[in-house]
């Protein structure tokens, strides 16, 4: 009997080493061991992009004010200067296109892709418009959000391969508007010697790209016609106030709660649109840590 078992667990190993992968299983179809390289990658959660370039980067504003078939946008005008000059107090080239048709928009956009940006430590795109579930508005016509990147992601812009991508959008993501939730909360008691070592890898087409929306997919962004957008001025603050010195995504955090304990719409003649909320969301696939220290 034992040794009837002994043949048969023997003859269901011979039978599993010769079988074939299956087409559902994608573990099995991948390629061998022996051709894919492994490294190993630092656990440590304080890695940082390297800031050592010469530059900081190129920073481009792209401000849509007016528009050939919709509203006028009152306030951006502040916007686009004061979140300019937070930029550029943070050492970037600052680039600001106003109004924009899509086709000189999509072409400015490669054209800066195609340019050399070996010597800078990042990309910051910063839009302002009008926008729709999924769009975007330039002066005459609607374009697709992934427009915005998708020419400096993966091998499309060579030179920004592993630095961070960081892409703002003050825009409207829909019509829904956030009534709010009351929250009752307790108050608070108050060696460089060695030479640098390289490494040839894979990594994903999508890394090192950071988006951040002015207000949760679906909503509505709101902005003041005189003090301009509630988004743009918190990330003015906080980028002000902590640029040269915290994380980008703990000043990114810090943006968010601006936004979302510190506004509410005032509208009193407009019921519907009264006493409105706004969330922030942060689509992160960014793979170390952003700072901005004084290049100095």
């Amino acid at each position: 009997m034992w040794l009837k078992t002994m043949k048969l667990i023997s003859k269901c190993l011979d039978i599993f080493r010769r079988s074939r992968p299956t087409q559902d299983d994608p573990v099995r179809k991948s390629a061998p061991a022996s051709n894919i390289p492994v490294h190993t990658v630092s656990a440590d959660p304080d890695d940082e992009y390297s800031s050592k370039n010469k530059n900081r980067g190129l920073a481009i504003v792209i401000n849509q004010e007016k528009f050939t078939t919709m509203k006028s946008r009152e306030g951006t005008s502040k916007d686009r200067e004061d979140i300019g000059a937070v930029l550029k107090q943070l050492e970037f080239q600052v680039l600001v296109l106003n109004d924009l048709k899509r086709g000189a928009l999509i072409n400015k956009l490669k054209e800066i892709a195609s340019e050399d940006h070996t010597e800078n430590d990042c990309l910051v795109v910063i839009v302002m418009t009008h926008g729709e579930q999924g769009v975007l508005f330039a002066a005459d016509a609607e374009y697709k959000v992934d427009r915005l990147w998708e020419c400096f992601i993966g091998d499309a812009c060579p030179t920004l391969l592993g630095k961070p991508k960081l892409f703002f959008i003050q825009a409207c993501r829909g019509k829904q508007l956030d009534e709010g939730v009351l929250l009752r909360c307790a108050m608070d008691t108050v060696d460089a010697r060695e030479a640098p070592k390289q490494h040839i890898y894979t990594v994903p087409t999508m890394a090192d790209l950071l988006v951040m929306y002015s207000t949760y997919d679906g909503h509505y962004s709101w902005r003041n016609p005189t003090n301009g957008s509630w988004f743009i001025q918190s990330l003015c603050t906080v980028l002000k106030s902590y640029g040269h010195e915290k994380e980008l995504l703990q000043m990114l955090t810090a943006v968010s709660r601006n936004v979302a304990y510190n506004y509410r719409s005032f509208v009193p003649d407009n019921a519907k649109m009264d006493a409105m909320k706004q969330m922030p969301c942060i689509v992160s696939m960014l793979t170390k840590a952003v700072y901005f220290r004084p290049k100095s």
